[in-house]
């Protein structure tokens, strides 16, 4: 098994992990909804023994939907202010974050703008009395009384009025109450026709605050469960990696938008029977499999994705819940195309350098062993046997360019940055030696210099790495031009940064070949260039060197049959601190 196959079976399990922690979420959810929505809102949950049952108050209403149990709270209000004969009925819930008591709607009687007004800490006024103490207050002289200077009474013009707390009771399986919870307070201001608001009213009051407390309870957990749920789907949906669950009747239970773009399909699949959406011979070989609860082979699918061909392994299992009872058959398509394209270019590579391996040592080797045949005898003249050694010295440099470039890009791929040497050093003289080097170096090419603007004396950058950088470019200029010419330098002032070109006349790079010139081990295949040997890292390496170690930008031009240029951009006076962040 290679690296590959092992990630990508890491990255199955994990995603098989997590689809199984949504999978319980999702069951947890729908106990909860199912739940709610069988249980009657409004029915008071102690026994008739022990308290006396009003008139029922809009009770026995299954709660179908936030919207049905928000009317179900505003017609209990209502029903509220006209059996007390209150002008205005205020819910207040608490608020934990802000350790307020807050107006919420519906309420009877008052504008619902002027709920945001009243307000008021926990600590303070009639309403955290009764919040705090859990026990009801009447009170009848609103306006004078000490306890609610710090609500606004006189904006809602009360008179007077009771509180009673919103209690929420959990109960046992023998009607044992096992909690209490105190939510808020309710309060009923203002008794019609000149009155004032007696103990039998309170008695009244605290029978209904259990109907609204309920009410609010089951809303705030049914909220939560609609909010919990909405997450998870989002979680499905964000996925990157395709996912598909086919129930055990066959139809489509879930798939996230990433399976519905690798298969063309619209957002309304869900419900619909799989063998009338998915056609593909091997993916229902596969899934007929899975959901006969054999194990599956894994197949591959490849598809075409806006022009762009990619390849996903299929992957599956049968989804169970706790008591071991069929759910479905979850599918996960992994996008394995970069893996499939490193795979061939790892096997590339592998051809490459072995032959860039092979070919220096053959010539090291075999004028070696030339020079030694003529050691005793004298048969090769003092310029021959520096011609010899001058090939032996060079094919020795070719090497160690391999091996450097090869520990290079291991460093690089393991994290590791080059470890670069700021200083501030002349440019120009930087510029004249690589082109005098490759002067040297090539006799079929002329290296020119073109600086088009007065450049900077000196610049900020690591001087060894930008000398690199030219050496490369060259290099590769020298390879793809087997012919021969004019290979140029360009170099342009800009202001805060320089440009530097490198342009050959060589075979040229395709179009489509353009973006891909730098990553690793890319090299083009084509009638013009299969006898150029490379390792496809030298790119790879200056883009890194511009990027990370400049903070630099590169790209590259190109017409097939005219040649290329390699163009780059660094500052001129490069931030040595957040570069050295950069690559620490």
């Amino acid at each position: 098994m290679d690296l590959g196959t092992i990630g990508m079976s890491e990255q199955y399990n994990d995603l098989l992990k997590q689809l199984e922690d949504l999978r319980k979420q999702n069951e947890d959810l729908q106990s909860k909804l199912q739940s709610l929505e069988s249980q009657p809102i409004g029915e008071d949950s102690k026994p008739k023994e022990d308290i006396p049952r009003p008139t029922p108050v809009e009770s026995g209403m299954d709660v179908g939907s936030i919207q049905e149990g928000d009317v179900t709270l505003r017609r209990l209000v209502q029903r509220i202010a006209m059996i007390l004969q209150a002008e205005k009925i205020v819910i207040m819930f608490y608020e934990h974050e802000t350790g307020e008591l807050m107006a919420i709607p519906p309420a009877y009687g008052l504008e619902e703008e002027k709920l945001d007004h009243f307000r008021v800490r926990a600590t303070q006024g009639i309403s955290g009395e009764v919040f705090r103490e859990g026990e009801p207050i009447i009170f009848h002289d609103a306006p004078n009384d000490p306890r609610t200077r710090k609500e606004v009474v006189s904006l809602i013009h009360v008179h007077n009025g009771i509180t009673v707390p919103l209690i929420i009771e959990k109960r046992d399986e023998e009607n044992r109450i096992v909690d209490r919870t105190t939510i808020g307070v309710l309060h009923a201001f203002n008794k019609r026709h000149g009155e004032d608001f007696n103990d039998e009213d309170v008695r009244l009051l605290e029978r209904m605050a259990r109907n609204v407390g309920a009410i609010i309870a089951n809303l705030q957990l049914y909220r939560a469960v609609l909010e919990e749920r909405e997450e998870l789907l989002q979680t499905f949906e964000s996925l990157t990696t395709g996912l598909l669950l086919i129930s055990p009747e066959g139809n489509i239970s879930q798939m996230n938008s990433a399976a519905r773009t690798i298969f063309k399909l619209e957002a309304d699949v869900i419900g619909k029977a799989w063998k009338t959406i998915l056609t593909d011979n091997q993916l229902v070989a596969f899934l007929d499999a899975g959901l006969a609860g054999n194990q599956a082979e894994l197949v591959e699918v490849t598809v075409d994705i806006h022009g762009q061909e990619r390849t996903y392994q299929v992957q599956g299992a049968i989804v169970r819940n706790e008591d071991g009872k069929t759910l479905g058959f979850v599918t996960i398509f992994i996008d394995i195309t970069e893996q499939i394209n490193l795979d061939k270019m790892k096997s590339s590579f592998v051809a490459m350098a072995s032959h860039e391996l092979r070919t220096p040592l053959t010539a090291i080797k075999g004028f070696s062993s030339t020079l030694l045949e003529g050691v005793d005898d004298s048969i090769y003249s003092v310029d021959d046997q520096k011609e010899f050694l001058g090939i032996i010295v060079s094919e020795c440099d070719r090497l160690r360019r391999l091996i450097d470039d090869l520990l290079n890009t291991a460093r690089i791929e393991s994290g590791q940055s080059l470890q670069p040497n700021y200083t501030r050093f002349e440019l120009r003289p930087l510029l004249d030696k690589v082109v005098r080097v490759q002067n040297q170096a090539s006799v079929k090419h002329k290296v020119i210099l073109e600086v088009h603007d007065e450049l900077p004396a000196t610049i900020v950058g690591d001087e060894d790495k930008l000398d690199q950088i030219f050496t490369n470019l060259l290099n590769n200029a020298i390879k793809y031009s087997p012919e021969g010419g004019d290979v140029f330098v360009h170099a342009y002032n800009e202001g805060e940064t320089v440009k530097f070109g490198v342009q050959d006349q060589g075979i040229g790079i395709p179009k489509d070949h353009l973006a891909k010139v730098f990553e690793r081990f890319h090299r083009v295949n084509n009638e013009d260039n299969r006898k150029i040997y490379g390792t496809g890292l030298g790119l790879y390496l200056v883009k890194h060197l511009v990027e990370q170690v400049h903070m630099g930008i590169i790209w590259a031009e190109s017409t097939v049959g005219k040649g290329s240029t390699f163009l780059f951009r660094i500052p001129c006076e490069l931030d040595i601190e957040k570069a050295k962040e950069l690559n620490s």
